[in-house]
Parts: C-alpha cells; sequence; structure tokens
C-alpha cells in the first residue's frame, strides 16, 4: 500500500529512511526540521516539502515520523497540532518507551531499526533488523506492512525488549568502535600503520556473528599472562595515555572473572 508519509527531523536515521521508502514507492510529502536548509536538503532528494513550523505539517497524511534525538522525543510530541490526532505516529528511538509517546498521541508506535547510520555509507536496507510496536492492534498490520517491505527482518517486540536491545547494541557498536579508536590511538603513538589490524578486525568480526562471543575469547587475559597485562600497560603509560590504562585493567579483569571467576 502506497503511503502519505511525513518526517519530523533531517539527520541520520530520517535521511536513510525517508530515501527507502520514497524509492519503495511511498509519497513523502514534508520533511520538518527546524532548520530549514537541513530539512530542505532531505526534502530535495526525496521530493517532498520542507518546513520548518509543526503547523504546516500536511494532517492529510497516513503516518508520520519522529527521528529525533531521544530527549526530543517527548517535546515534539507535546507541540503536534491537534489536526494531526487521527495520523499514527512513531518514533524510531531505540530505548524510548512507546508510553512517552501515548501521552500525547492515541495512534501511536514505534519503527525502530537496529543498524548504525551515517550519511557517507549507504544501507542494506532488507537486512536491517526493524523492531516495531503499536498501541492499537489495528495499526499494527499497516506498521508491520510497511516494515516488510523495507526488510526481511521484521520483529515486533516490546518497549523493554528493544530497550535491551539498544543496550546490547551500545557494546556491539558503540563501544567497540571506541575500541577500535583506541586501538588506533596506541599504534599512531609508535607510528605503526593502523590497517595492519584490519584482518584482525575483520575475522574478530566475523566469529562474534558465528560462534557464542565467550567461546572465540582470546588474549593475554584469558590466558591470564600477568606479566604481558603489565607490559601492556606500561606502554600506555609512557605513550602517555593513562586514560586507556583504568579501561585497559578494567576490561582484562572482566574477561578474567567471565571466564575464571576471579
Amino acid at each position: 500500500m502506497r503511503m502519505k508519509i511525513s518526517f519530523i527531523g533531517s539527520g541520520r536515521v530520517a535521511t536513510h529512511l525517508a530515501t527507502a521508502l520514497h524509492q519503495l514507492g511511498h509519497q513523502i510529502q514534508h520533511i520538518y526540521s527546524p532548520n530549514l536548509a537541513h530539512a530542505q536538503q532531505l526534502a530535495t532528494q526525496v521530493k517532498a516539502y520542507a518546513v520548518n513550523d509543526l503547523l504546516h505539517i500536511d494532517t492529510e497524511i497516513d503516518l508520520l515520523i519522529i527521528a529525533v534525538k531521544d530527549q526530543a522525543i517527548a517535546q515534539v510530541a507535546a507541540q503536534l497540532p491537534e489536526q494531526l490526532t487521527n495520523v499514527l505516529l512513531v518514533h524510531t528511538s531505540g530505548s524510548t518507551d512507546l508510553s512517552v509517546l501515548q501521552k500525547f498521541h492515541e495512534r501511536c508506535g514505534v519503527l525502530y531499526p537496529l543498524q548504525t547510520f551515517s550519511f557517507e555509507k549507504s544501507v542494506d536496507w532488507s537486512q536491517v533488523p526493524l523492531l516495531i510496536e503499536t498501541h492499537h492492534s489495528q495499526d499494527l498490520y499497516s506498521l508491520q506492512d510497511l516494515a516488510q517491505r523495507l526488510s526481511q527482518r521484521v520483529y515486533v517486540y516490546s518497549s523493554a525488549q528493544r530497550l535491551s536491545l539498544h543496550l546490547a547494541a551500545v557494546f556491539a557498536c558503540n563501544f567497540s568502535n571506541y575500541c577500535y579508536d583506541m586501538a588506533k590511538q596506541v599504534v599512531d603513538g609508535a607510528s605503526v600503520d593502523f590497517s595492519l589490524l584490519y584482518p584482525l578486525i575483520l575475522e574478530t568480526t566475523q566469529k562474534a556473528t558465528l560462534f557464542n562471543p565467550k567461546d572465540v575469547q582470546t588474549g593475554p587475559a584469558l590466558r591470564q599472562d600477568q606479566q604481558i597485562l603489565q607490559m601492556h600497560q606500561e606502554l600506555l603509560q609512557k605513550q602517555q595515555h593513562g586514560d586507556l590504562v583504568e579501561i585497559y585493567q578494567k576490561m582484562s579483569n572482566a574477561i578474567q572473572h567471565r571466564h575464571h571467576k576471579i
């Protein structure tokens, strides 16, 4: 079913999602952003109208998607005009409970893509897990239909389940990426080419998708090689990476506790 959809937000999630829905043949009606230039940039890509006033959003739409920072969702929902009451309103957050929208809007739901987004890289939506939830069961069918046209992996999950996934995603994605950042700081400090770690990074990531991560843990902490652990911490101090020493210690201790219950 072809839908008329408007977006509140023009950032990374809004850009990728609006573009994908537009390519599927849905009509993107309005892109809202307080910064009209940002709204216009995305609106041009999806043949929509750019607005910087919520009162200008067309009320004759099927779906309104809030794709903004988590802390702004409630504020945006509270400011929506009454004329949008009959429109299905969803947010794209992993951590925000559905009840946040229910306070302001009867027809509400969640369309959360479990993926990391950047302007620089395209997304294969067919493989992106989409977590959906609605307040009313009749809205679930239309949201599920929309999601299934985007992705082969659609799941009806509660807000509590979605929150656990979002937390896990922070460990699996955000924290692991910071580990790569720390690794680059270390090799940069010794004028070593970071790309030498690429095969190791790719192999580690692939193994985590094929096996239980606990079963494929390696390294000096697993082996309880205290001499190497101490040597690494001394090197970090020598390179003036004192802030990384505490992280190294805590992660090494956590690995040893996980595997040896020390």
